[in-house]
């Protein structure tokens, strides 16, 4: 397969990041199939994509035709038997069994020539591909929240992987307009694994008692970050944080660097994920 062989792209979970993702692709051009299980999460990713397009008209970003240009790139289903696709994209909560699921669901559907790639932010993606028929179209395709605003794109091959899969996978980023950086595979890939630390010691002070929130979050934005670590986790997903960080401490035999928080768990069992449920560290308005 090359580039210009790509004329369709499914997207597997309708989610914050599978929204994105998708928007990017049909932007760009590219039939564009969203699927879900949930009637309810593909009908808030469709709402929310055409949100993200409206702003973009109104800040000079998109014209009118290329809004209705890229909702008409756009299907979304519920019925996986439907992903005959050229490349799939997952984008589906951090779990090995669930990933290794999909995509021997989606193996079983299309042809070896279809790309699976994986928007997973920490899972090895040797070990995703270990339970996949032909493994070497297995490729980390990571992608940063926001999806349609951030330019980096992890390129990530696993121990199976084909070097022309990864360099489709490269150019592909490319044409939707991203910057890409290609890497070998490892837990927490590069941005991750240099992350990191930045949200788990932040959340260590707060256990401590050394600081709140807000002043932690302050002093980060003073030192020349964009944002504090806090509202950063509010908006990627308290959930989805928390998932990456217990994936890599289990992926680095639980080394204390990488230990989950326990008031981070607290805020996910309470269903406190941050921005998209209107609470998370913070409290956002409906």
């Amino acid at each position: 397969m090359q580039l210009e062989d790509i004329k369709t792209i499914g997207i597997i979970g309708a989610g914050t990041m599978g929204q994105g993702i998708a928007q990017v692709c049909a932007q760009a051009g590219y039939k564009t199939m969203v699927f879900d299980v949930e009637a309810q999460a593909l009908e808030k990713a469709r709402q929310r994509i055409l949100q993200n397009l409206d702003k973009g008209m109104e800040r000079g970003k998109l014209t009118n035709a290329d809004k209705e240009a890229a909702l008409k790139n756009l299907t979304y289903t519920g019925d996986m038997l439907q992903l005959r696709c050229d490349v799939v994209i997952e984008a589906v909560v951090e779990r090995l069994e669930v990933k290794q699921s999909i995509f021997q669901e989606l193996a079983n559907i299309n042809t070896p020539a279809t790309i699976l790639a994986s928007n997973t932010s920490s899972i090895p993606i040797t070990q995703i591909a270990a339970a996949v028929p032909n493994p070497e179209r297995v490729v980390g395709m990571h992608f940063f929240n926001p999806a349609h605003i951030m330019k980096l794109v992890e390129v990530i091959s696993g121990a199976a992987t084909s070097p022309e899969v990864a360099h489709i996978i490269k150019e592909l980023a490319g044409k939707l307009g991203k910057t890409a950086v290609m890497t070998k595979d490892s837990p927490g890939f590069i941005v991750n694994r240099v992350a990191r630390p930045y949200y788990t010691e932040a959340l260590k002070l707060l256990e401590e008692g050394v600081a709140d929130v807000e002043t932690i979050d302050k002093l980060m934005q003073a030192s020349g970050f964009r944002m504090g670590p806090f509202e950063l986790m509010d908006l990627i997903g308290v959930d989805t944080n928390y998932s990456v960080t217990t994936s890599m401490f289990e992926a680095f035999q639980y080394e204390a660097r990488f230990r989950p928080s326990h008031i981070q768990q607290q805020l996910v069992n309470a269903g406190h994920c941050g921005r998209k449920s209107g609470q998370g560290f913070y409290t956002y308005a409906n």
